[in-house]
């Protein structure tokens, strides 16, 4: 077994802008795996198989990869798959030709697994705004505890 892992040729200046350009229906900027370029589909009917799915993103690419979870009591597909291809163009057209097209009367949502969070706006100067403001409570001297009522 080779223990070489396979490397990307660097990218020409017109690829490298295509990548900026990698967005997700949110808006968020997609982000290559380490083995290649994965999707998650949802909205898989139950009883699609295994070949219903490869069969549509074949048509797209090599499928590199490719996860159908099943239901473990039921034994039907829980709704959801995973494909990998190897290239971003395959991908990227994998996304806009299955994105809301009907697979056994169900519409299949495509969109890119991993992506890359927006940057956090920094508007105001820091702080720990997770406490509500107040640190302490203001009646920090009054005790409910009957025996801090015994000592006073």
């Amino acid at each position: 077994m080779s223990t070489e892992m396979e490397v990307d040729p660097p990218l020409s200046p017109e690829e490298d802008r295509s990548l900026s350009d990698t967005r997700t229906e949110a808006g968020a900027v997609a982000v290559r795996s380490i083995e290649g370029w994965i999707l998650l589909a949802t909205n898989i009917h139950e009883e699609a198989s295994e070949e219903d799915v490869t069969d549509l993103f074949g048509e797209y690419g090599e499928i590199k990869n490719f996860n159908l979870n099943l239901d473990r009591r039921s034994g039907y597909v829980k709704g959801y798959a995973l494909i990998e291809y190897a290239t971003l163009p395959e991908a990227k057209a994998a996304i806009k030709a299955l994105n809301g097209v009907k697979l056994l009367d169900q519409t299949v949502l495509v969109d890119f697994a991993f992506v890359r969070p927006p940057p956090a706006n920094r508007k105001s100067g820091g702080g720990n705004r997770g406490r509500g403001g107040r640190g302490r409570s203001r009646s920090r001297d009054r005790s409910r505890s009957p025996e801090a009522a015994k000592d006073e």
